[in-house]
């Protein structure tokens, strides 16, 4: 994930490494750490606080740390008032000696998510309230070269990365007024891909798109209560071409969604799902390669 959306990077760190968090920590924003794992790594530690007081002790929201002695693993834990609670621990390292990582840390409401190089890692519930974290601190044995504090208007990708298949998060929803935009390429001999709205806690899909290259055909539908719904197939062209580039451009409104790609108006789908904020995910599969995924 690249850090050139970030409201704030910190470049090239001395470690260890202090430092606010810009405006606080909110529900949906991201913090990401790229750098490297010296080959004579012990151990590393990330530290999300409320302060950085050293007597007393600030309360830690989150300690991150990663070990690499004994059985390799990752461990989590919060202080207030300067005791410990209970550790979780995770026989688990993603990290690797003498190599690069990208440490993603998503802020939901209730808990944080930690990816480590594309790949979910662990859930950390709150313990401390996020309103009185504003401090990020980094020690131990590894080399940073970017720290970055992404603001909650983009879509998160679960797997870190643009990797199909591809979930983003929507994290608070969608609302009227929002546009999605999907940037990527039709593969050289496709059958079709599929982009799903959808909520993430149940099976239901408030929009279901899928162009069909061979055949020429584009399908819009909704499932819901465990049943498709009503298929709709009428366009006035067929946007998508075997090898070319597309852009996708999806804007929520009130009581439907309009689709252009590339620029040209195609369709219009009226809301089956009343709760817009109960769509939570974006789904993309399928016969293509995605370069860009925004949500503004």
């Amino acid at each position: 994930m690249s850090v050139a959306n970030a409201k704030h990077t910190v470049l090239n760190p001395v470690i260890p490494y202090t430092g606010s968090i810009p405006g606080g920590l909110h529900t949906g924003e991201i913090i990401i750490v790229q750098g490297t794992v010296p080959p004579d790594a012990d151990r590393f530690h990330i530290d999300l606080s409320s302060g950085c007081s050293t007597k007393p002790c600030s309360d830690i929201a989150m300690r991150f740390n990663a070990c690499f002695e004994g059985t390799p693993s990752v461990t989590c834990n919060s202080l207030t008032q300067e005791r410990w609670g209970q550790e979780q621990t995770l026989q688990q390292l993603p990290y690797k000696q003498g190599a690069p990582f990208e440490t993603i840390i998503l802020v939901h409401e209730d808990v944080f998510k930690v990816a480590v190089n594309g790949t979910h890692l662990l859930e950390y519930k709150h313990r401390i309230p996020l309103d009185r974290v504003d401090t990020f601190s980094l020690s131990g044995k590894v080399r940073v070269n970017a720290i970055g504090y992404i603001p909650n208007s983009a879509i998160y990708s679960e797997s870190g990365d643009l990797s199909l298949p591809y979930k983003g998060s929507i994290l608070k929803g969608l609302k009227p007024g929002q546009h999605i935009t999907i940037k990527g390429q039709v593969s050289m001999y496709p059958h079709s891909f599929t982009v799903n709205l959808r909520n993430s806690r149940t099976e239901n899909i408030a929009l279901h798109l899928n162009p069909r290259i061979k055949s020429g055909v584009f399908i819009r539908n909704s499932y819901l209560g465990e049943a498709w719904g009503y298929e709709e197939r009428e366009l006035p062209f067929f946007p998508f071409s075997p090898g070319e580039y597309f852009e996708i451009l999806m804007l929520c409104q009130p009581h439907q969604f309009k689709l252009a790609v590339n620029g040209c108006h195609l369709l219009e789908f009226r809301h089956r799902v009343q709760d817009l904020s109960s769509i939570d995910q974006l789904e993309i599969m399928g016969d293509l390669e995605l370069s860009d995924v925004k949500l503004w």
